[in-house]
């Protein structure tokens, strides 16, 4: 109702998109073109984990040359009979572009990351649940209500099973039967698992960097810490979510925190093994300022560096376990 109401859609994600804020975009995207209405995909900086992906959009004569646009560009084309579509967000600062969540009336978030106390000022829908695997599953779940079920084109299909891969760890974690439900709609819908795979080979530079993190890890009280090289690197804090991920195939370990350091932040990915042997990830973060799942968490730290924001994570994580809070 929110899409056919209005003139026209845009679609918005979180800085620094990964492969879930895109691929959730992308059928968004198709959702507002099977009920006719102009729409458009805010995206400023490409990084290496969407680029395999939005370059089977970019230059396709299937697609508008305007299907994405730089929060700039968005800015000159919302108004008040625009729909305003935030996709795997839900703080305003986090978004492409804050600038535009006051130039409409209608605003609508869809996100699986939990509530924090800084959140998006009235919105017509806000759907954030938090026991999705990704925001591409809850778009996939409803596109199969929008107008009799939408139709996607397999590269889109391939976009969003993406998501739902990258986000699930390979459907290893917050995997629920509504994940599969959602995959199962995707590969029917034309997703192809392995040019998904292909598409997501990594670089040599990237491999030898996760391959030295994980080499150099500290191991205290079940948890791994570790310092991800970002010279070289395209996206290291990508690349530092894939170290955090991989640290936890190791036997023993039930948490690990990943220091990536960019100009003067440290941003931090944590990450927990899911059930009793777990530790709750985002209460951790949040002491730092950051949040996310109980099993996936983040937080950015400025002015400090890796080894001093390690010092920091390992302290709050002893003050927590003196109070009781993990």
């Amino acid at each position: 109702e929110f899409i056919q109401n209005n003139d026209k859609v845009i679609v918005m994600g979180h800085k620094i998109p990964d492969v879930d804020s895109f691929g959730a975009s992308i059928g968004i995207y198709r959702a507002a073109k099977a009920l006719n209405k102009p729409a458009h995909i805010v995206i400023n900086d490409i990084t290496t984990s969407v680029r395999p992906i939005i370059n089977t959009f970019k230059n396709n004569p299937d697609y508008e040359p305007d299907m994405f646009l730089k929060s700039s560009e968005a800015a000159a084309i919302v108004n008040m009979e625009t729909a305003l579509i935030v996709v795997d967000v839900n703080r305003p600062s986090y978004t492409e572009g804050p600038e535009l969540l006051n130039r409409t009336k209608t605003v609508v978030i869809l996100d699986h990351h939990r509530q924090s106390s800084e959140s998006i000022e009235n919105p017509v829908l806000s759907y954030i649940e938090p026991y999705a695997s990704s925001a591409c599953e809850m778009v996939a779940e409803i596109l199969q209500y929008i107008s009799e079920g939408v139709k996607l084109r397999p590269i889109e299909a391939d976009a969003m099973f993406a998501g739902l891969m990258i986000d699930t760890n390979n459907f290893s974690s917050k995997t629920g039967a509504r994940t599969f439900e959602a995959a199962a709609f995707l590969k029917k819908s034309g997703a192809d698992i392995t040019r998904v795979h292909l598409a997501f080979r990594d670089s040599m530079e990237i491999y030898r960097a996760r391959a030295e993190a994980v080499r150099a890890a500290e191991i205290e009280n079940y948890m791994a810490y570790a310092v991800c090289p970002a010279e070289g690197l395209e996206s290291p804090t990508i690349v530092g979510a894939q170290v955090a991920n991989e640290l936890l195939n190791i036997t023993g370990i039930r948490a690990s925190y990943v220091f990536t350091c960019i100009k003067d932040t440290v941003y931090i990915s944590a990450r927990s093994v899911e059930g009793s042997d777990g530790i709750n990830v985002q209460l951790v973060m949040e002491r730092m300022g950051g949040g996310g799942h109980s099993t996936v968490a983040g937080a950015q730290l400025t002015n400090v560096s890796p080894s001093q924001a390690m010092d920091m994570v390992k302290q709050t994580i002893v003050t927590m376990q003196k109070e009781g809070a993990i």
